[in-house]
């Protein structure tokens, strides 16, 4: 804490001598003149220190980790190996373009605990510099933002005010929706616009920001994939993207309960991936119960593990080979 201040009381300093000193040099010129550049220079300054010590919207804060995501997905995440693939390849496409022609829009699906929400911490995690904490990162629930239908209209204008002001403040922005599969039909088709292929909506460019939808929707359809395979004595690593895309998307379009149902976003084409997650298998977790004893600092106990993945074995009733219960992932 000590340091932290020395280096704050140090900058400030500092700045209040290069104001002063950028004032007398500039003595001769008219008063007026120098003035104004004084004041621009001063504030450009200001603006640098008080960025050293407060979260900004500049490359110091917001700075794409492509080999921390890779590992991160490679070691935290388990039995997900199309979200992997796949987020990857998305995020570190979308973030090594200088000029993306539309915004990075993500629809996770899949049952509970199988890492969707973990996932995006990720995502966060290896872009901002305060992860999830960033003010640049928001985070939406449909069961508490949006739980009234009849307000709506009243969301509508909300959301999209929101979206705007926060991305006008920082096109590098991060919009995370969970419990897609609970928000009102209709909502999320208001921001239709911010996820087109638009250069800009009335002065603002959204063609930056990162739009990640969480959902349990199409989840049956995972899970019937997932036990085809386990029943035909197949690998679950060989299940690719096109044995489910196109019945996941379109489960999802016609899911008359969940927040996509007969969505713009879909029918435009704008939702850049649909991220099938699988339900974890007694591996799965085992791994999960290991890397949360290390990361708790405790010796990892296979024995211990073992006994926590029987226990979260519970479906289908008759096989039981998949947890149904939130594994932390």
């Amino acid at each position: 804490m000590a340091g932290a201040w020395y280096r704050r009381k140090h900058a400030v300093l500092l700045w209040i001598l290069l104001c002063s000193g950028l004032a007398e040099a500039l003595e001769p010129i008219s008063t007026t003149i120098a003035a104004g550049i004084a004041v621009t220079g001063c504030y450009a300054s200001y603006k640098k220190i008080n960025c050293y010590f407060r979260e900004c919207c500049q490359p110091d804060w917001i700075s794409f980790n492509q080999i921390g995501l890779w590992v991160d997905l490679e070691r935290r995440l388990f039995g997900q190996h199309l979200a992997s693939r796949i987020i990857l390849k998305a995020v570190n496409r979308f973030m090594n373009n200088d000029n993306p022609k539309k915004p990075l829009v993500l629809s996770l699906h899949g049952p509970a605990g199988t890492g969707k929400n973990f996932v995006s911490k990720m995502i966060a995690e290896n872009i901002y510099k305060e992860g999830m904490d960033s003010k640049f990162v928001h985070f939406f629930i449909a069961t508490h933002h949006f739980q009234h239908v009849s307000q709506i209209k009243t969301y509508k204008t909300q959301l999209k005010q929101w979206i705007k002001g926060n991305v006008s403040n920082c096109e590098r922005s991060m919009f995370i929706f969970d419990e897609m599969d609970k928000m009102p039909p209709g909502l999320i088709d208001s921001i239709k616009p911010y996820l087109d292929y638009h250069h800009n909506v009335d002065g603002v460019s959204y063609r930056k920001a990162i739009f990640v939808f969480l959902s349990n929707a199409g989840g049956q359809r995972i899970v019937q994939t997932a036990l085809e395979f386990w029943k035909a004595g197949r690998n679950r690593e060989e299940i690719e993207l096109r044995d489910l895309e196109n019945t996941l998307s379109l489960s999802v379009f016609n899911d008359k309960s969940t927040g996509l149902w007969h969505s713009s976003l879909i029918d435009g084409y704008l939702v850049d991936f649909f991220v099938p997650f699988f339900p974890l298998e007694h591996k799965h977790v085992v791994q999960c119960a290991l890397a949360e004893m290390e990361a708790r600092g405790i010796k990892p106990d296979r024995s211990i593990a073992d006994q926590v993945a029987k226990d979260f074995m519970d479906f289908p009733k008759s096989e039981k080979i998949f947890s149904g219960k939130a594994a932390r992932q």
